[in-house]
């Protein structure tokens, strides 16, 4: 039997590492998923963990190469429905596999993943796993325990997920964490002797994509203080992705029929690009005002939401 556990550098997959090691499981293995749209620190912390447990972390990512050249290849024939010449053109122009999965995948679909079109998660989480790691071992007739950090407080979503499932072929599902609190994924880390991803302490209540699709008003906040160049990063694929859609014009948080505020935390209502998202964030009331406290605030100042700076 095969141990597989998926590591994001996250609090919860590092906890159920770190749980799986003190369980004594056998035949232990770890992959990272790559998703293209990671901060340097998070690449940093895989290599930590990897130091700190004497363990190999396996990095794959998808590949979207195909997919866009066939894009490119129809868009010559005019196979697409309703793109113009102009449309097409723009495209042509900036159409090409970069290698980033992230970016590749969005230049395919012509979009980027939103809360409701969550493709992102599947695309480049997900499938590269099913089909780089446990398919073969499936084929070659292992039985693979997927170890996976869900817990069920995470989201109203999640609040029935199973511990364990039998997906079939020789493939089960195991979730050790669905009982845990985040406070218990973390005295997991310092019980293990084992620093949390440092982003945690920078205003990050989680540490997947950088900025991710679901992000939070105040962690979109704390990246644009803490880390303009990401924002820099976002503001360039927002332009390659408008050319590469057919509609030319692509948003990294997509806009609302209705402009208006739905929630002071959601980011889900923003409007027109990165640049105004970001401004957006920095208000208080609504966005009737500017936050005053994100204005004085200082990008060295630890900031986190699991009280892990009265630590420090």
């Amino acid at each position: 039997m095969r141990n597989i556990v998926s590591m994001s550098g996250g609090k919860d997959s590092t906890a159920t590492a770190l749980l799986a090691i003190a369980l004594g499981a056998e035949n232990l293995e770890y992959v990272f998923a790559d998703t293209g749209n990671e901060h340097p620190l998070t690449y940093e912390y895989l290599d930590y963990l990897e130091f700190k447990l004497d363990i190999k972390i396996r990095r794959i990512s998808a590949d979207f190469t195909m997919q866009i050249e066939r894009k490119i290849r129809k868009l010559k024939e005019g196979l697409l429905k309703g793109w113009g010449e102009e449309a097409t053109n723009r495209a042509l122009s900036v159409l090409k596999p970069t290698g980033n999965p992230f970016l590749d995948m969005c230049q395919w679909k012509g979009r980027f993943p939103s809360t409701k079109a969550r493709f992102c998660t599947d695309e480049l989480k997900r499938d590269p796993i099913i089909t780089q790691v446990f398919l073969p071992l499936l084929d070659a007739g292992e039985i693979c325990w997927s170890w996976q950090g869900v817990r069920r407080d995470e989201s109203l979503g999640r609040r029935n997920t199973p511990e364990f499932e039998a997906v079939g072929g020789g493939l089960f599902n195991y979730r050790p964490l669905v009982k845990w609190t985040a406070k218990d994924v973390f005295d997991a880390h310092k019980y293990m002797g084992v620093d949390p991803n440092p982003l945690y302490k920078m205003g990050m209540g989680r540490v997947g994509c950088m900025p991710c699709v679901n992000c939070r008003k105040s962690e979109l906040q704390n990246i644009a203080l803490r880390f303009p160049e990401e924002i820099a990063r976002i503001k360039e694929w927002e332009q390659i992705i408008s050319n590469a859609s057919r509609i030319q014009k692509a948003t990294f948080f997509h806009a609302a029929s209705d402009p208006t505020v739905n929630s002071d935390d959601d980011i889900n209502y923003v409007t027109h690009g990165i640049d105004r998202a970001v401004k957006w964030s920095q208000t208080a009331r609504g966005g009737r005002q500017m936050d005053l406290i994100a204005a004085t605030a200082k990008p060295t100042e630890c900031s986190s939401n699991y009280g892990l700076c009265d630590s420090v």
